[in-house]
């Protein structure tokens, strides 16, 4: 968006934070006006994430002003919020561009900007690189500071608890940011607890206390009580105890939508030694009215107009894999209720917004915590309960050790539905779902399945419950196929493909949605087309018999080559000693960036045109 000078005079002095820390800081309050109404107008007209950056504008702006960034270093979490942060680095003129094939990446990203020192896109994972940057720091005598910035719900995760502990015992001078927008803390917010965090932060306060630790080392009793009595009376004016207790210096609440309270406040603590922690409350959506009211449905917005008190609504399309899965498991609850459906802080995103409402005893959100979900489904299986674990497949990566360890050697009964499996869109890199079939295939006693529509992945969630063993169902974001979803379920043979073609000398085995996009091929080559549905165990008969009676194999996957479905294919047929040609198309080994589904699908060669060409090329 072309910055009109006239609208946004103060932010137009601002290309990056240099220029930023030339104002006077009671220009602040009027520049994050600015910068917060550019904001929503940017993401009005790009699409692309809102509410969170809206909740972020006075911190972004108090931590550009007193640190001295890009030596600085700040490392956001997850990077929702980082729009602002992407604005006042010098990406302001490109922000129309953001999510967009060969635009700005979604969130901070290093090849992207000196001022994005980690590239992130999952949760949790501030403190542990942010402390890893201020050891570098000291070892290099650089006087360098580190600032993670992370929000109540990533600070649930186990690694960030991980980080805090080991901080604590390091004492590195880094400093956490907690990003408190759900009141799920403290609501301690107003003058008294900022007249507190004026205290605790200044050099007056921290002197006495330091001095009297120098002081009354030699009286052990004593400093022993001192300790106790300055522990008991934080305890009762903040609510920091349980982060003291980690060895970090607590300040706060305060207001964090306060920007000169934040600068006065980050610049005391920028200078304090050893580990601290400050905590701001804000909300999300801050400055908009609608996001404010509905930050959730103002996470990720479509382009609209802000002038407006809603966000347009989506044209009627087929039912998306994620409202199937939604649907099938109220349907399940109501005839079995031993039935527990997991999710680690996906409710929306993974459809289950109705079972949570109707069925609220089976429904456990565990917060962004998916090692615990998974061992949790473990726990409720051995006691004889159904659990089911919805996650998205970028996600399930991170509790790889439990699918393992817990679930498939105990070969425990736990259906994991994985959404947002292959490519997502326009969240890129750090969520494609690439490596699922990879890195399950290789775990003994799963079973693992691909619908091609939305209809048969109602079947397979109903097939991979009745299962007595680890089962995955792994589907797409967004929907696939026109057939009518059935309102009965039915088991599907185990290891069974379905032929949807017969053809000659050329067999395209497409395992999950692509089969809509080999069709083309299958019918100019008059190729034989299978629609593949089990990833493991393969159905090796058919596998058998189309090795003898065609000259080529081509497999079809949303997945990684490597390790993948056609990987497969390949090490079945070597152990038989078929001799056959094999052509595998999935995605390649490098990592995939953002725009959307088809566009990506097209750059790869698994659009329609895409595979017939590939195919061809292979055959002549």
């Amino acid at each position: 968006m072309t910055l009109d000078s006239s609208k946004y005079p103060l932010l137009n002095l601002v290309d990056e934070p240099a220029q930023l820390r030339d104002l006077a800081q009671d220009k602040l309050p009027a520049f994050s006006n600015e910068l917060r109404d550019y904001l929503l107008n940017s993401v009005s007209q790009s699409s692309g994430h809102l509410a969170s950056g809206l909740g972020t504008v006075e911190l972004t702006v108090a931590l550009h002003y007193v640190y001295n960034t890009p030596d600085d270093r700040l490392v956001w979490d997850v990077g929702h919020q980082a729009y602002p942060h992407k604005i006042l680095t010098g990406r302001r003129e490109q922000m129309h561009t953001i999510r967009q094939k060969d635009g700005l990446h979604p969130f901070p990203f290093r090849d992207e900007s000196q001022y994005d020192t980690f590239s992130v896109g999952h949760s949790s994972t501030s403190i542990s690189a942010a402390l890893g940057m201020s050891i570098a720091a000291q070892k290099e005598g650089k006087g360098r500071k580190s600032v993670a910035i992370i929000g109540d719900g990533a600070i649930t995760a186990g690694m960030a608890f991980e980080a805090m502990n080991h901080l604590g015992d390091v004492k590195s001078d880094m400093l956490i940011i907690l990003n408190d927008n759900e009141m799920s803390i403290s609501e301690n917010v107003g003058a008294l607890t900022n007249h507190f965090a004026r205290i605790l932060s200044g050099s007056f306060y921290t002197n006495i206390r330091e001095g009297s630790k120098k002081l009354l080392s030699g009286v052990p009793p004593v400093k022993q009580l001192a300790s106790k009595m300055e522990e008991h009376i934080k305890g009762m004016m903040i609510p920091g105890t349980f982060f003291e207790e980690l060895g970090l210096n607590y300040i706060g609440p305060i207001d964090g939508h306060d920007v000169n309270m934040l600068v006065d406040t980050l610049r005391n603590m920028r200078n304090l030694k050893g580990p601290q922690l400050l905590h701001i409350k804000t909300q999300k959506g801050k400055g908009y009215k609608p996001a404010e009211a509905d930050p959730i449905g103002y996470h990720g917005v479509p382009k609209f107009d802000p002038s407006t008190t809603s966000l347009p609504k989506s044209k009627p399309s087929a039912a998306t894999f994620s409202k199937v899965f939604g649907d099938w498991l109220c349907d399940m609850a109501e005839q079995d209720s031993k039935l527990m459906a997991i999710t680690p802080a996906m409710r929306e995103g993974s459809g289950m917004v109705r079972f949570s409402k109707e069925h609220p005893d089976q429904y456990f959100d565990v917060a962004i915590a998916e090692q615990h979900a998974v061992t949790l489904a473990a726990g409720f299986a051995c006691e004889g309960l159904k659990p089911v674990v919805a996650i998205y497949s970028s996600f399930l990566q991170r509790a790889y050790d439990q699918l393992i360890h817990d679930v498939a050697l105990q070969n425990l009964p736990v259906l994991f539905a994985i959404d947002r499996a292959g490519i997502v869109g326009a969240d890129g890199e750090t969520h494609q779902g690439a490596y699922d079939l990879s890195f399950m295939r290789c775990i003994p006693n799963m079973v693992i399945m691909a619908p091609s529509d939305t209809n048969e992945c109602r079947q397979m969630l109903y097939t991979g419950y009745k299962a007595n063993c680890p089962v995955a169902v792994r589907y797409p974001r967004g929907s696939a196929g026109t057939a009518d979803i059935e309102s009965t379920m039915q088991l599907l043979e185990i290891g069974k493909a379905d032929t949807i073609k017969k053809g000659s000398k050329i067999a395209i085995l497409s395992f999950g949605t692509l089969l809509e996009n080999a069709q083309l091929a299958a019918d100019e080559l008059d190729a034989t087309l299978v629609n593949m549905r089990f990833i493991k165990p393969l159905d090796t008969a058919l596998l058998n018999e189309l090795a003898t009676s065609h000259a080529v194999i081509v497999t079809l996957e949303d997945n990684a080559i490597a390790g993948g479905a056609g990987s497969a294919v390949n090490e079945f047929l070597a152990t038989q000693k078929a001799d056959i040609n094999i052509l595998n198309l999935g995605i390649p080994d490098e990592f995939i960036k953002h725009g959307t589904q088809d566009e990506m699908h097209d750059e790869m060669g698994l659009g329609e045109q895409g595979i017939l060409t590939a195919i061809k090329a292979f055959i002549n």
